[in-house]
């Protein structure tokens, strides 16, 4: 997918991170566990072992909101984090159970779950990052997820190679590749712009560079503990 066809804009500071850490971002959102997905080829038990992990990853990522708005210096900010917890804890965590019991996976056989380890890393390095930086900082370690997952949608959903007759994970597809979440992609990459310009001076971009870079790389370790799975 080249520059021009992107949906978000090619200028802000989400794009200067991505170019900045291009093979991470690379590996990342054409991983293997990506492709086999797009083809319909991904073994089954990869994908259910990627979707409990993730309903898990869901848990740390509603504290992640809560402490942005403990890190928020403005009520936009607070109720901009609040509505991102609520969206979790109201209605994407349901949504994720539903989908995991389409697939066999009951709502116990998830929540008794252990971490993996790519569980782990990534979702811990995200709540340091917030904790031991500021709004700006967290919301750099939450993009690679938020706006990656919006990217790898809108790609596969518009990919002639995507298989879409008889594909077990059309719905993933159409989920991330779909209008709802393109929203909250954009919603997310213009959110960073803002925050640059009210937080960041020219030096900061260093240290937002390894923090973006090192999340991108635990996004994709985190595929590739779903596609070792299988």
């Amino acid at each position: 997918m080249s520059a021009a066809e992107q949906p978000w804009p090619r200028d802000g500071l989400f794009a200067r991170l991505r170019a900045a850490c291009a093979p991470e971002w690379r590996r990342y959102v054409e991983h293997d566990f990506v492709r086999e997905l797009a083809r319909g080829t991904l073994p089954e038990r990869a994908f259910r072992h990627y979707l409990g992990q993730d309903y898990l990853f869901l848990i740390q990522f509603a504290r992640a909101y809560a402490l942005a708005v403990y890190k928020s210096s403005s009520l936009q900010d607070m109720r901009d984090g609040l509505a991102g917890l609520k969206a979790i804890l109201d209605d994407e965590m349901s949504l994720h159970l539903r989908y995991c019991r389409s697939w066999g996976l009951s709502e116990a056989d998830v929540e008794h779950l252990p971490e993996a380890p790519a569980t782990l890393a990534y979702t811990r390095y995200v709540l340091e990052t917030g904790m031991a930086g500021d709004l700006l900082d967290l919301r750099v370690a939450l993009a690679p997820c938020i706006v990656g997952y919006g990217e790898i949608g809108w790609a596969m959903a518009r990919d002639p190679a995507t298989r879409r007759d008889a594909n077990p994970y059309r719905d993933w597809i159409a989920t991330y590749g779909g209008a709802d979440y393109q929203a909250i992609a954009l919603s997310a990459a213009a959110g960073l712009d803002r925050l640059w310009q009210e937080r960041a001076g020219g030096g900061r971009f260093e240290r937002l560079v390894r923090i973006f870079g090192e999340a991108t790389r635990l996004e994709a370790d985190f595929w590739q503990m779903g596609l070792s799975a299988g």
